[in-house]
């Protein structure tokens, strides 16, 4: 089992900026990836980014590339988004996952997540 706990979220005015994180705990050697993705009231889960064990594949969203970041500390079982030119569209509920096989932008290849940490963006 992982554990995932996310963190960093909150309300912020349009054009500034968030870090959120997601610290892991439990047997995280079986988490090949990492990934965020968030859901707005009355939408469906979306992918934002995903990020591989080495941190060498990192992948976005159309509409988050060139804003946000994704990151990882292995040391620290934790991995981060870093959040810049927030637009109100982006407000959501901000979840991080976990998938033991693959790098993939599609939530039901994830199998662990966290319960999501609020992020508002005021016009």
């Amino acid at each position: 089992q992982v554990q995932l706990v996310e963190s960093g979220g909150g309300l912020v005015q349009a054009g500034g900026s968030l870090r959120l994180s997601c610290a892991a705990s439990g047997r995280t050697r079986r988490s090949v990836a990492m990934g965020w993705f968030r859901q707005a009231p009355g939408k469906e889960r979306e992918f934002v980014a995903v990020i591989d064990w080495s941190g060498g594949i990192r992948n976005y969203a159309d509409s988050v590339k060139g804003r946000f970041t994704i990151s990882r500390d292995n040391a620290k079982n934790t991995v981060y988004l870093q959040m810049n030119s927030l637009k109100p569209e982006d407000t959501a509920v901000y979840y991080c996952a976990a998938s033991s096989s693959s790098s993939s932008y599609y939530s039901k290849d994830y199998e662990y997540w966290g319960q999501g940490t609020q992020v508002t963006v005021s016009s």
